[in-house]
């Protein structure tokens, strides 16, 4: 079902979130390609620096747009054509959809998103985990450099060396630390 791609890898760990950030900037500047990185949280200069960008949001939205229409459909077939009821002269099709709609848009959406997002990841039961580092969950700070299989011993000394000279405590290689 999937298809596993061996390759070699070179993982520089860090200690600290800072000199890990700039790390970062200093093998992007050595023009080395980094093919991920595990942090315990989320950093923002890390996003900023690597120029991750994501069409989440859009289909978030769209999520929720579709949950508004599909709750509007449903309230108006409900009340107005299938069983109309007329309680005190008042009309069927009034404000008292907002609030149904409002709450029912908020669930549609955060639902969809989180199944897009376990389908997406290929997350599911069972699923071993991927980590660079077994403290990268802790507190280690990991990149993960891609080695292709053409590439030569200087440059991965180099790779090596970049990684030394910008502050990692630790440097391995590894087989196959897929992107996730």
């Amino acid at each position: 079902m999937f298809k596993r791609i061996e390759s070699n890898n070179i993982v520089g760990t860090y200690d600290k979130e800072e000199i890990f950030v700039n790390a970062i900037r200093s093998i992007k500047q050595n023009h080395i390609y980094i093919k991920n990185v595990f942090t315990p949280y989320p950093i923002h200069e890390v996003f900023h620096e690597l120029e991750l960008t994501t069409r989440f949001p859009y289909l978030a939205f769209a999520y929720g747009l579709g949950g508004t229409v599909v709750t509007f459909l449903f309230l108006y077939w409900t009340s107005v054509i299938n069983f109309p009821i007329a309680i005190g002269g008042k009309p069927s099709l009034s404000l008292s959809f907002i609030v149904i709609m409002f709450v029912m848009t908020i669930c549609i959406g955060i639902i969809l998103s989180v199944v897009t997002f376990f389908a997406r990841q290929q997350l599911f039961p069972g699923k071993e985990p991927v980590l660079a580092h077994a403290r990268n969950t802790n507190d280690k700070f990991s990149l993960v450099i891609e080695i292709p299989e053409h590439m030569s011993e200087t440059e991965r000394s180099g790779i090596i060396q970049a990684l030394k000279e910008s502050g990692a405590a630790e440097i391995e290689m590894k087989k196959n630390i897929e992107s996730i």
